[in-house]
């Protein structure tokens, strides 16, 4: 099975779920540009609410390709700033975003439906290894 080497270490606060073996960083509301910070500094990011079993999805997808894709979670309360954030750095578009959102070579690739779609397509691997999240 491949594994990824992560894009970068992860510094914002990090909460540990039950059965995740992977930090999960938290929005705040305090914390301006750490959406923008995540986007831009991790080959592949996962935006999330917290607790979303459509994230779960992509996360076991993306995991099953060797990708361990950083994970950016918020309250369902936050969105709303969470998405201002990203259509202030052009990483977004208000109208369309749906969560979970996946980022992949700091651009927006889309939700749960363009990743399944690629991947049933094997369209996927291609792309995750042009933004350096696989290497083999």
């Amino acid at each position: 099975m491949q594994q990824a080497i992560p894009y970068k270490a992860w510094t914002l606060p990090i909460n540990h779920h039950a059965g995740d073996l992977k930090p999960v960083a938290r929005f705040a509301g305090s914390a301006k540009g750490a959406v923008r910070d995540a986007v831009s500094e991790n080959a592949v990011i996962v935006l999330a609410r917290h607790g979303c079993c459509m994230s779960h999805v992509v996360k076991r997808l993306l995991n099953g390709h060797g990708v361990n894709p950083s994970v950016f979670e918020f309250e369902e309360e936050e969105e709303n700033d969470v998405v201002k954030e990203l259509a202030m750095i052009g990483a977004g578009n208000e109208r369309q975003m749906q969560f979970p959102a996946v980022y992949i070579g700091g651009r927006m690739f889309g939700g749960l439906d363009e990743v399944m779609a690629t991947h049933i397509s094997g369209e996927l691997i291609p792309v995750l290894k042009q933004a350096g999240a696989l290497w083999l």
